[in-house]
């Protein structure tokens, strides 16, 4: 597949692919109803890099879902790894390896399934939602992104609107943590856009039972 971005200035070199430190390095911002949000911008150094690789690797493929009696296309291609797949990329296991040694000891368990999303313009999106298919619609959790390639905007809201937007925008290796009651109490999404932005990937981590 042949997508084309702007590249950071400040990436890496091809041989120096990994995630940074966590401890130090995490900004919590607590939110309403027991939601808090995690930030380290630019976390994995050499991201645009891994983007390249990881949009031949990887197989992509484009899905179509009912929604309001009809059939559409899901605007976005997709990738799922579940638990005890092997990942595409020994970064990502490095990746993996350093969310569950920093979150582990307040999450109590592992992340075990890698969902990936790739927005090849500004035309892909995702609608507002919470991750509430399984436990997390009753159980507080965890939901771990990695952003790779050029940044688009990912919005945060309380849960059916009524409240601030909070913008974040994400790429270039930026990790963002969804956790406490944030799936089930808040929404987020990626909107599409009218300005010339260039493809994003997303890589989400979840532990066991949370879709």
């Amino acid at each position: 597949m042949s997508l084309a971005f702007q590249e950071s200035l400040f990436d890496a070199a091809d041989d120096d692919i990994a995630p940074g430190p966590l401890p130090g390095a995490v900004r919590r911002t607590v939110l309403a109803d027991g939601a808090w949000v995690d930030m380290v911008p630019g976390w994995v150094r050499g991201a645009d890099a891994l983007f390249a690789r990881l949009v031949d690797v990887v197989p992509w493929r484009a899905e179509r879902r009912t929604m309001y009696d009809r059939v559409v296309d899901v605007p976005r291609l997709l990738c799922m790894y579940g638990e005890g797949k092997l990942l595409p990329d020994p970064v990502l296991v490095a990746v993996k390896a350093a969310l569950d040694a920093h979150y582990a000891p307040e999450l109590g368990e592992p992340f075990v399934t890698a969902g990936m999303c790739l927005y090849r313009d500004g035309r892909d999106s995702v609608a507002w939602h919470g991750d509430r298919i399984g436990r997390s619609a009753t159980e507080d959790t965890m939901v771990a992104i990695v952003s790779l390639g050029a940044p688009r905007s990912l919005l945060l809201r309380p849960r059916g609107g009524g409240g601030s937007t909070l913008r974040h925008d994400l790429g270039h290796g930026d990790l963002i943590v969804m956790g406490g009651s944030c799936q089930r109490t808040w929404e987020h999404a990626v909107p599409k856009t009218t300005r010339p932005v260039g493809p994003r990937m997303s890589i989400q981590f979840r532990p066991r039972g949370v879709f």
